[in-house]
């Protein structure tokens, strides 16, 4: 498997968009016919902490994670891709990546010619309901079923980057400020203020306050808060309530969620959904 390595594993599946049907576990639908600009589906288990190093293949791309938290790296920049997202990656470009919490993903290739999409850059999307099922469905079906091209047109005209106005978290690159980060992605839920962050890394408060703040461009609380909403947009999307999201990113109250949400979005949960179906 090319690229594919581990934390202190030398055979691992790629997290971030590359194929490997015949690993165990992960199960594949090729598309036989040749109009089809889809060459594989393949849908797998991103085991933690797993590490794809950098690499790159003529054909585009698309990761979707259903369950798991991945991170695509490209040209320097993070991509998080928590679930509920995807991830577009052109022919050609190097991309590195990483599991930063298990869980579920699908993969498609597309031929290096004749793809729909003409995104040229990496590109972050939103997978809905619709979307989700799409997908799903063209994975369980033949290659030569009926239904084919036309859930592929489908699927390509429910593909759209996220809006301007979506959040994009930045990661620190300190490895104590990392771990950190990376922890709260994966579990934004999770309670812990940065004093006892810092004796988990072994570092001093003062010292990852200036850190996050240098790297990030935002301080603890604020940063927090951005992983926080933007991991409750698509549960919400989604159909999640607004009580059962407010707890699951980390609030106790429905107030404070929302409040949160406004002071990142702009807006409330109810105005900024529909920005994204």
């Amino acid at each position: 498997m090319e690229g594919r390595t581990a934390s202190g594993s030398p055979d691992t599946p790629r997290p971030t968009g590359t194929t490997d049907s015949a690993r165990a576990g992960a199960t594949s639908t090729t598309a036989g016919p040749a109009a089809s600009p889809i060459l594989c589906i393949d849908r797998d288990t991103a085991r933690d902490h797993e590490l794809l190093h950098l690499h790159a293949h003529p054909e585009p791309m698309l990761t979707w994670s259903s369950t798991a938290t991945l991170m695509g790296t490209v040209a320097r920049r993070d991509w998080l891709i928590p679930p509920g997202y995807g991830f577009w990656v052109p022919g050609g470009i190097e991309h590195s990546g990483a599991v930063l919490h298990p869980g579920h993903m699908v993969t498609i290739t597309f031929a290096a010619d004749g793809c729909p999409l003409t995104w040229t850059e990496p590109t972050c999307f939103t997978v809905g309901p619709l979307l989700r099922e799409i997908i799903t469905h063209l994975h369980r079906i033949a290659p030569d079923d009926h239904s084919r091209p036309a859930a592929e047109a489908l699927m390509f005209e429910l593909l759209t980057p996220l809006p301007a106005h979506h959040i994009h978290v930045t990661l620190p690159v300190d490895p104590r400020a990392r771990t950190i980060a990376e922890q709260l992605i994966a579990h934004p839920d999770d309670q812990r203020e940065l004093t006892a962050w810092a004796d988990h890394v072994h570092a001093g408060t003062r010292t990852l306050s200036r850190l996050f703040r240098a790297e990030t461009g935002l301080n603890f609380a604020a940063w927090r808060t951005q992983v926080r909403i933007r991991a409750a947009i698509p549960m919400l999307a989604d159909g999640t309530s607004v009580n059962a999201t407010a707890r699951a990113v980390g609030y106790r109250k429905p107030s404070a969620f929302i409040a949160a949400f406004r002071r990142v979005t702009g807006q409330t949960p109810g105005t900024y959904l529909p920005q994204l179906r």
